[in-house]
């Protein structure tokens, strides 16, 4: 069993391992953003990640400000977020599901790659940045209607500048001061997209469809996440006390390693592709 403090590479032992855990089981995955890497969108904690300050639901809801900052950010990083391709790890656990190993997947991820790879049971966590809502009277939109909103708003903004991608589609801007954000056509009221950011609780039908999914599956697979948020090491935990086997796959260490029955240090793409072969073939 792995303890946590150096987790060994992927081997021929280690993934055999792993893949008589998932053999004739129904593998219940849970997925963080280390999934998402080889599509180009940057992760929040992994090896080599920027340090930064995400958006806090408390600061956007306080600050105009802030909300302006966000949107600008964000809408300058729209398209190249909404351009990424999922990868050979998506389209494996897509794979997976379509052969009735997996019975669906959980993710702490916002990109919606795994609907996109063909995943049809899919538990967002944190919600989905191709949605934005009205925070007063709960209306939905579709993001890239709001992005043309902002394009149509400020028409000076330039989408062909070179940008630095962040987590989520963001991008690092500073200048904001004469951007201009809409409100919903309904109300009046304050649009955010429909994600949970630091310092909101997941919905609770939304954790209980996760939960749900663990309960009924035999093995837990943890992919691409150092299960540092809450949602998913309750997860982790919850398989746990139903003893249930748990496989961790992440570059570096995670919170979930001492609770993990094998532990892979390696990246997700070529680990869960590794396995669908293994499994499939």
């Amino acid at each position: 069993m792995a303890t946590g403090l150096e987790a060994p590479p992927l081997t021929d032992e280690l993934l055999d391992e792993a893949v008589s855990l998932m053999r004739g089981a129904h593998v219940a995955v849970l997925t963080g953003a280390g999934v998402s890497t080889d599509s180009g969108i940057p992760d929040y904690r992994g090896e080599g990640a920027p340090v930064r300050t995400p958006m806090t639901f408390q600061t956007f809801l306080a600050s105009e400000t802030a909300r302006k900052r966000y949107w600008a950010g964000s809408h300058l990083g729209w398209r190249n977020f909404a351009a990424a391709e999922p990868n050979s790890g998506h389209r494996a656990l897509a794979e997976l599901e379509l052969h009735g190993v997996v019975p669906g997947v959980v993710t702490q991820n916002v990109d919606g790659l795994h609907r996109r790879a063909g995943s049809r049971h899919v538990v967002e966590l944190h919600g989905g940045m191709d949605r934005v809502r009205c925070l007063t009277c709960g209306q939905h939109y579709a993001r890239q209607a709001i992005a043309d909103r902002l394009a149509s708003l400020n028409p000076l903004v330039d989408l062909d500048t070179a940008i630095r991608p962040a987590p989520d589609g963001d991008v690092e801007v500073d200048d904001v001061g004469s951007m201009a954000i809409p409100a919903c056509t309904v109300c009046g009221g304050v649009l955010k997209p429909d994600v949970v950011f630091f310092g909101e609780f997941v919905p609770t039908d939304t954790f209980h469809a996760a939960s749900s999914l663990v309960r009924g599956s035999d093995t837990l697979l943890v992919a691409g996440s150092s299960l540092v948020v809450n949602s998913g090491i309750r997860l982790i935990e919850f398989a746990r006390r139903r003893r249930m086997p748990i496989i961790v796959v992440n570059r570096g260490v995670t919170k979930g390693d001492s609770r993990a029955t094998v532990k892979i240090d390696g990246g997700a793409s070529e680990t869960l592709t590794a396995m669908a072969d293994a499994l499939l073939r």
